[in-house]
């Protein structure tokens, strides 16, 4: 059951399966589906205030406490394969390095704003880890899935979700990847 959220600052989260109404779609289905689905918890947000620095010192969040979700394509020829990639707000994900090798790709790079939301199902600013395509790998850094509580993506921008790091460490495709956040 959703407990005491030390770093919910001035928000009230709620149990997120209570609330699907506050996430996309995919969001939704996965919440429906996960066994640790009562570990989470949804708090709505101003939209416009949905980008991490700002959110943060709007509701008094610590940085350290909100993680990140980024999108990455990486190429090989033809072939296209994408991955999320989950790192704290305090630091950045290797797309160059270690991502790149991981996809077996011979250039990585963030995936446009247009491929990342029609292929996410979620609005660009509030793409999260939970309810991503099943043949996308959800890279985490160590830091993440070590974390106690986190702040993340509810995959909308209207909304935040907080998630035992724990957890996502058990999302489908999910891999704690040493180096990954430098």
């Amino acid at each position: 059951m959703v407990g005491v959220w030390t770093i919910a600052g001035t928000l009230t989260p709620v149990p997120a399966i209570d609330r699907l109404d506050l996430v996309a779609d995919p969001v939704a289905a996965a919440l429906r589906s996960m066994t640790d689905a009562d570990r989470l918890a949804v708090t709505a947000i101003d939209a416009s205030l949905a980008d991490t620095a700002e959110f943060c010192a709007h509701y008094g969040v610590p940085l350290s406490a909100s993680a990140n979700c980024v999108v990455v394509a990486g190429k090989r020829g033809d072939a296209v394969r994408y991955a999320a990639c989950v790192v704290l707000a305090t630091t950045r994900a290797d797309v160059n390095g270690v991502v790149r090798k991981r996809l077996d790709a011979r250039k990585a790079s963030f995936a446009p704003m247009d491929e990342a939301v029609s292929l996410s199902g979620m609005e660009y600013g509030g793409i999260t880890p939970v309810g991503l395509p099943a043949d996308w790998p959800v890279l985490l850094s160590p830091e993440v899935a070590a974390a106690p509580e986190l702040i993340i993506g509810g995959g909308v921008r209207g909304s935040k979700l907080l998630v035992p790091g724990d957890v996502l460490a058990k999302l489908p495709g999910a891999e704690v990847v040493e180096g990954l956040a430098r």
